[in-house]
């Protein structure tokens, strides 16, 4: 089978299934497993976020969509000489993927009619029956099945552990403007044994303004820009540090805010998810889970 994967997430299902051998096209964002870098890319973001600020992003998303235009093109060419039999695209997000409508435009332009599976999922069960969607579209059932009870062990494991406590937790999607994280993020912080005070479960991320997390008096504030690694967080959270009552919520004052890697745990409907369950888990109650869990991927933010 040859197959086109339009999202990064569904790209490392596909490889945790083993069937990266049979990946014929990815995106500009398909980075993870290292060996996805090296397959043909028929997407490209009409942006290059690389050399812009958070606000200068969001300005930017704004005149595309504005003008009508989409933010991601796709190469006709490189798609119709990878002759995909099956795509994965998805239906959830215009900013953070290809459209719908687009993938099914380009795949009219195939000499053979592709499959087309859209995935749209707005939890962890979600995005577990996503792993078990495309193994049943791949021939993968049994692996499917095998890494999906395996996801859930894990799951299991770090949410059985009710705490004596959960802390009030803010998580920041995006700084300029201020979103906090929805869809999956909140029952994640959930199982990992906090409460989001701010982002709502299965709902998408919501835009809110500086108020409501100085209300909100955060234990833990994390920050998971979406599209951004760990150091690149950090560089764009400086802003945050002089807006007012920074210095008062009690995350700041007990050195409770964590800069954390978005693009690779918290932004992708994917097999990571469950590792970013983990490091949650470890931040949020570091005495009750074993260095495995240790949050290698989160780094405090010196206040």
């Amino acid at each position: 089978m040859r197959i086109c994967s339009l999202l990064p997430g569904a790209t490392e299902i596909l490889y945790a299934l083993g069937l990266g051998h049979e990946l014929v096209a990815v995106t500009h964002e398909c980075d993870y497993p290292p060996e996805a870098k090296q397959k043909p890319i028929v997407v490209r973001s009409a942006i290059d976020s690389n050399r812009l600020t958070s606000n200068e992003i969001d300005v930017k998303v704004g005149e595309i969509l504005a003008g009508g235009n989409p933010l991601y093109i796709i190469d006709e060419a490189a798609f119709v000489e990878a002759a995909p039999d099956l795509i994965l695209t998805q239906g959830l997000c215009e900013v953070c993927a290809l459209d719908y409508n687009a993938v099914s435009r380009a795949a009219e332009l195939l000499p053979r009619p592709p499959a087309i599976l859209s995935l749209n999922p707005h939890s962890l069960t979600d995005m577990l029956d996503d792993i078990l969607r495309i193994g049943a579209a791949t021939e993968r059932r049994e692996a499917a099945e095998s890494l999906v009870r395996k996801f859930k062990g894990r799951i299991q494991s770090v949410g059985e552990r009710e705490p004596r406590r959960r802390p009030r937790v803010v998580c920041l999607e995006w700084f300029e403007p201020l979103y906090v994280a929805g869809h999956w993020v909140p029952e994640v912080v959930e199982v990992a044994g906090g409460d989001d005070v701010l982002g709502r479960a299965g709902e998408p991320s919501a835009k809110i303004v500086w108020q409501q997390v100085v209300e909100a008096q955060p234990d833990v504030l994390l920050l998971m820009p979406c599209g951004f690694d760990m150091r690149r967080t950090i560089r764009e959270a400086t802003p945050l540090r002089k807006l007012e009552g920074w210095s008062d919520l009690p995350a700041v004052k007990t050195g409770s805010v964590f800069a954390l890697n978005g693009n690779a745990y918290f932004s992708r409907p994917g097999p990571r998810l469950v590792d970013g369950l983990e490091i949650l888990a470890r931040i949020l109650h570091p005495g009750h889970f074993s260095a495995e869990a240790s949050p290698v991927n989160a780094k405090r933010v010196i206040h």
